[in-house]
C-alpha cells in the first residue's frame, strides 16, 4: 500500500466484494418534522458526511464537532446527533471526551503501530486459509477487482480508489472461510483504511495495485508462504508512509463538511 457506514466501501454485481459498505453522498437538508420511517435513514447520511469529509481531508484530526452546530447544520434534534457520535465513536473515527466533547480522533504513532502489527497478524493468518480454500471462480473474481482497481487508479478519484484498495483485502478475509477472522479484518481494514487517507502525503497511493497482483499471482500458484512475505511487505510498505502530524482546521466546520 504506497492515500464508513459502519465499514470502508462496489461494482458490477457479479464481482462485488463482500463486506463493502456503500459509500453515499451526503445528502442534508432533513426537515425537523421527520416521520419516524425517516430517522434511520437520516442518521446514516449525517454520519457518511462526517465519515466522508474526514476520508477526503476536508475534517482534520482535532477539529471540534460541537453537537449544537450539527444539530444547526443538518436540521435535526440533540438525540439524533448524539446516536451519530456515539457510532462514529465505537468506530474510531471521533473521540469523545467528557466535558470536552467530540473531536475528529488523532491517533497516536504507538495506536497506529499495535493498529498495523494486529491487521499484519491477522492476514497472515488469513492468506494461507484463502490459498487451501479458493476455486478458479474466485481467483477470477479477484483479478476482475484487480482490473477495476487499475481504472480506478487512473481514471477515478481517489476515494474510489482507496474504496476498492481496501475491499480487495476484506475479500480475503471473505474467502478465508473463518467469519471471526473476517468480522475482524472488516474492522481493522476499516480503520487503517481511516488513518492511511488521513495521515499519507499526497501522491501516494492507498495499496499500491501491483503489490495486490503479486499477491494474487503467488496464492494462486499455491505459494502460501510467499503469499503472506509479500502481504507482510506490502502492510510494512504502507504503514511506512504514515506521517502523523497535527494539521490545523482552517474552514468553518459546514466547509469541512461539505455544506457550503
Amino acid at each position: 500500500m504506497k492515500q464508513a457506514a459502519s465499514r470502508i466501501p462496489a461494482a458490477d454485481a457479479a464481482s462485488r466484494p463482500r463486506g463493502r459498505p456503500k459509500v453515499r453522498p451526503a445528502r442534508i437538508a432533513v426537515p425537523r418534522g421527520m416521520a419516524a420511517d425517516d430517522s434511520s435513514e437520516t442518521e446514516d447520511r449525517i454520519y457518511d458526511a462526517v465519515v466522508q469529509s474526514v476520508l477526503r481531508q476536508r475534517l482534520k484530526p482535532g477539529t471540534k464537532l460541537p453537537e449544537a452546530a450539527l444539530c444547526e447544520l443538518f436540521g435535526v434534534g440533540r438525540s439524533m446527533v448524539q446516536r451519530v457520535l456515539r457510532r462514529l465513536a465505537h468506530n474510531h473515527v471521533v473521540e469523545l471526551r467528557p466535558n470536552r466533547g467530540a473531536s475528529v480522533a488523532m491517533p497516536t504513532l504507538e495506536e497506529v503501530s499495535k493498529l498495523f502489527e494486529a491487521r499484519r497478524a491477522l492476514e497472515a493468518a488469513i492468506v494461507p486459509l484463502v490459498v487451501r480454500a479458493a476455486t478458479r471462480a474466485d481467483y477470477a473474481m479477484l483479478r476482475r477487482h484487480l482490473r477495476r482497481e487499475h481504472r480506478a487508479m487512473h481514471h477515478q478519484d481517489q476515494a474510489e480508489w482507496a474504496a476498492l484498495a481496501s475491499a480487495f483485502h476484506t475479500t480475503l478475509g471473505a474467502l478465508s472461510g473463518n467469519p471471526l477472522l473476517q468480522r475482524y479484518l472488516d474492522e481493522i481494514v476499516s480503520r487503517c483504511a481511516m488513518v492511511v487517507a488521513v495521515f499519507q502525503p499526497p501522491g501516494n497511493a492507498t495499496c499500491e495495485h501491483d503489490e495486490h497482483e503479486r499477491v494474487v499471482d503467488l496464492m494462486e500458484r499455491g505459494d502460501a508462504a510467499g503469499a503472506v512475505r509479500e502481504m507482510e511487505r506490502h502492510l510494512l510498505d504502507l504503514e511506512a508512509n504514515i506521517n502523523i502530524v497535527q494539521p490545523i482546521p482552517s474552514s468553518s466546520l459546514a466547509a469541512m463538511l461539505g455544506l457550503e
